[in-house]
């Protein structure tokens, strides 16, 4: 008789323990939801595909910009035109440096800094002074980068955000432009 009332707690001992068992998955699930809503959403940087993808981009992007009948080798601005034409062995150390320079405006491990330092945080109106850069010129680069993300097929979303990173510089870039 002892050995029965000990296998019937024993029964409800297992069917009262399963019970518990399961109620922290009940009762923990919907935390599960909401982290995952809460989770944060990709950087810029990682939903462009790092660093790789971007230096192709660029490495792309810089090639179309020596050719670019406007900003390029047959430029009216003749700092523009020079550059293109006599200082092209600078290239692979400019597609560098615009590499960092994507890589550190979409949020990615890699971090630009100025050659010639400047008044903002990027620099960029210093090492753009000397080629006076006109707004036009400007729109030029960024509608040749707007083709060569469209030429990636880099998505709709991502390409705004490139871009508005890029034109938010404006006025930097331009800055000889002004001065001149």
């Amino acid at each position: 008789m002892a050995h029965c009332a000990s296998t019937s707690i024993t029964r409800r001992s297992l069917v009262a323990g399963l019970a518990l068992s399961a109620a922290p998955v009940t009762i923990f699930a919907p935390l599960d939801n909401v982290h995952a809503a809460t989770t944060p959403e990709k950087s810029l940087y990682d939903r462009l595909g790092g660093v790789f993808a971007i230096a192709a981009v660029v490495d792309y992007f810089s090639d179309a910009l020596v050719k670019n009948p406007i900003v390029g080798q047959k430029s009216k601005n003749p700092q523009l035109r020079k550059w293109h034409t006599k200082n092209l062995d600078r290239l692979p150390g400019l597609k560098f440096m615009r590499t960092l320079w994507v890589c550190d405006v979409a949020d990615g491990p890699f971090k630009f800094t100025a050659t010639k330092p400047g008044k903002t945080p990027l620099g960029l109106e210093e090492a753009h002074r000397e080629f006076r850069i006109s707004p036009a010129e400007f729109d030029e680069v960024a509608a040749e980068l707007g083709r060569t993300l469209d030429h990636f097929k880099v998505p709709k979303r991502e390409k705004a955000e490139v871009l508005a990173a890029f034109a938010a510089h404006k006025g930097e870039v331009t800055a000889g432009y002004k001065a001149g």
